[in-house]
């Protein structure tokens, strides 16, 4: 019996995702990405699982400094999404559309946001074409509560 391909991409791309932004640094440079494959793992201690894009420049920053943080964005931060989803071919550049602070580990919090954490990576997944990072939640900055956004109310699909 052979894969639906149809029937895959359709069903897959019912799972409900939140979307956040992603934050690296290594020495100078401030990086990150729109994320929506993210999960808490565990209450205690506080796990977040990610899956990467393997290819990205950010994937490699991870791996090699085990830290990210992840930023809640609002209902109204589409927009903001949008700035931090589109492919670039540098590092840099997607922070200086949204004021940041850096938190504890030295990663970058956005001001405007729902809020952020910061955590060190502890495991770590590497098959396909996306690599899971399971990440200890080591600080937490609230802004300001408000309603999530999600994918499903963009119209965007990352998935299937």
């Amino acid at each position: 019996m052979s894969l639906d391909l149809d029937a895959k991409k359709v069903l897959l791309r019912k799972i409900p995702h939140g979307l956040f932004i992603c934050g690296v640094q290594e020495a100078d440079e401030v990086n990150g990405f729109t994320a929506s494959w993210v999960t808490q793992g565990s209450f205690e201690p506080p796990l977040i699982v990610i899956g990467v894009k393997a290819d990205g420049s950010s994937h490699g920053i991870i791996k090699r400094t085990k830290k990210f943080s992840l930023n809640f964005l609002r209902s109204d931060q589409k927009d903001l999404a949008a700035v931090f989803f589109k492919p670039q071919k540098a590092l840099g550049g997607r922070f200086e559309t949204a004021p940041f602070r850096l938190g504890n580990l030295g990663l970058p919090i956005l001001e405007d946001s729902i809020g952020g954490i910061e955590c060190v990576t502890i495991g770590e997944i590497v098959h396909g074409d996306h690599t899971i990072f399971v990440g200890e939640v080591k600080s937490a900055y609230l802004n300001k509560d408000g309603e999530p956004l999600n994918l499903s109310s963009t119209g965007w699909s990352y998935g299937g």
